[in-house]
């Protein structure tokens, strides 16, 4: 069983360890005392809490610039879904782009064939290949 002392926990949520404290303190979250009498929670009591108290993540607002240089306008041709990840070919003009993604994200963009994409490829690694010549 994993635990985390409350400064852990804490800097884990994101919040100070004195709001922490206070929410144990009111029974917004389970917690314990381990065999040295520090307070305790338990790693999967906290992962539900955490869960449970998300907040969403602010608005980065409309993107004026951005560092990928290489942006592919193109139609969504084929999805493939599985359980965890999800496969999303494009036809950008005369290059097939192929792109692995959580499902979770390919089901957020509601990506389906047919639909208008771009795919912005930002890579640190570009591999090359020389055919053979034939004499």
């Amino acid at each position: 069983m994993t635990t985390y002392r409350l400064r852990d926990a804490a800097e884990l949520l994101g919040v100070s360890d004195d709001s922490l404290r206070r929410w144990a303190d009111t029974g917004r979250l389970t917690t314990a005392f381990d065999p040295a009498g520090r307070r305790i929670v338990d790693g999967a009591e906290l992962a539900r809490f955490a869960e449970a108290n998300a907040t969403p993540v602010p608005s980065a607002g409309a993107v004026v610039r951005e560092s990928a240089r290489n942006r592919f306008v193109g139609l969504v041709t084929r999805v493939q879904r599985d359980g965890v990840m999800a496969q999303v070919e494009l036809q950008c003009g005369p290059y097939r782009v192929v792109s692995l993604m959580s499902r979770e994200a390919a089901d957020e963009l509601q990506l389906e064939p047919g639909v208008r994409a771009v795919a912005s490829v930002k890579s640190t690694n570009v591999v090359v290949e020389v055919a053979e010549v034939a004499s």
